[in-house]
């Protein structure tokens, strides 16, 4: 397999000396390229800032991406950031890759190697593989994410199963209403399964140590129990696809949600979640819906290990209870989205 070109965007010295030392990257390209080339392929992102926030090549290349998303269709892609300092790293790789997979690219699971300006947060990573100093774990995980790039297969199933979870009031929720339409409209040969997180406690996580968390992960469980452990787990497991129904709350996934994402880290740890895709729906009362979708991806894609499809999520704007099935132009955006489901997941 032919090695992966890497865009560098602005001067961003210490990524590029450590990617040149990268097994399976054939070159370093300045972004710009991109504007004579028809398409993307597979590829990484290098992008840098500074102790002032992103480099003005960075905004750059987001109204590229934003203005050209022909050129980014069917791209596979790893993105690289690198700061100065301990801030916003995090921040700019999640709206860089939404707007990647908005335009039509693809990701693999943990599709973002982040190295802060004092690379502490590689320090977990450097205990993990023995390593003699933080830049080691940095360039480890910048191997990882060609590896990872290079070796990614979209998934495909001959009866995709969907599990559709919300936190949703049937009486009045835009947002449910919009995923019962848009999984209305996959047809035949998917398997769905909705399940709510209304009813009953969710345990938060509570941060127990990695050596509980992998002993109860181990048999497909969790500390804390309760109905996520019993019935939203199994869920999980049995699933190939999550379709998440997200009401935008103050800018923000909803508490429910979050703490069912939040307690997947059992099934992180114990790589039952690798190879899983991830498709959502966010619905706002006024306006924010990408912030939404960057916590979600950012929180199941990034930190976790669910595969990101092209156009993974569908972001409307409705406020008055049932206002959503009224908005023009909605069945068509919703027949769309369940066609971009199906031709991610579907043999």
């Amino acid at each position: 397999m032919s090695g992966l070109t890497v865009y560098c965007c602005g001067p961003i010295p210490r990524l590029r000396r450590l990617l040149e030392t990268v097994d399976g990257i054939a070159r370093l390209s300045d972004w710009r390229e991109l504007e004579s080339l028809p398409s993307v392929g597979r590829c990484l992102f290098a992008v840098g800032m500074d102790d002032l926030g992103p480099l003005p090549e960075t905004t750059e290349l987001l109204r590229f991406i934003r203005s050209h998303p022909d050129r980014f269709k069917g791209g596979v892609v790893g993105v690289a950031v690198d700061g100065t300092g301990e801030v916003d790293t995090k921040s700019l790789a999640r709206r860089l890759i939404l707007q990647l997979d908005m335009a039509g690219c693809a990701f693999p699971e943990h599709p973002l190697a982040e190295g802060t300006g004092s690379l502490h947060n590689c320090a977990v990573l450097q205990k993990r593989l023995a390593l003699t100093s933080l830049e080691e774990a940095w360039t480890a995980a910048l191997q990882g994410l060609c590896e990872r790039v290079l070796a990614f297969t979209p998934r495909r199933y001959e009866k995709p199963r969907v599990l559709m979870l919300h936190a949703s009031d049937h009486a009045t929720s835009n947002t449910l209403a919009l995923g019962e339409l848009t999984v209305s409209r996959l047809g035949e040969g998917f398997s769905v399964r909705t399940m709510s997180l209304r009813n009953g406690t969710i345990e938060d996580c509570r941060g127990c140590s990695y050596k509980v968390c992998t002993h109860f992960a181990s048999r497909g469980a969790c500390f804390y129990g309760g109905s996520i452990a019993t019935e939203v787990v199994p869920a999980v497991l049995q699933s190939d696809i999550l379709l998440l129904l997200l009401p935008n709350y103050n800018d923000a996934v909803g508490a429910n949600i979050m703490a069912f994402i939040n307690r997947m880290t059992s099934l992180y740890v114990s790589g039952a979640l690798s190879g899983k895709t991830l498709f959502s729906i966010v619905v706002s009362g006024y306006s924010g819906g990408d912030l939404v979708a960057e916590q979600v991806m950012g929180a199941l894609c990034l930190n976790k290990s669910f595969l990101l499809p092209p156009r993974f999520c569908l972001m409307e704007t409705a406020n008055d209870p049932g206002e959503i099935l009224r908005l023009p132009g909605i069945q068509e955006r919703a027949a769309s989205f369940a066609r971009q489901i199906r031709q991610c997941a579907a043999v």
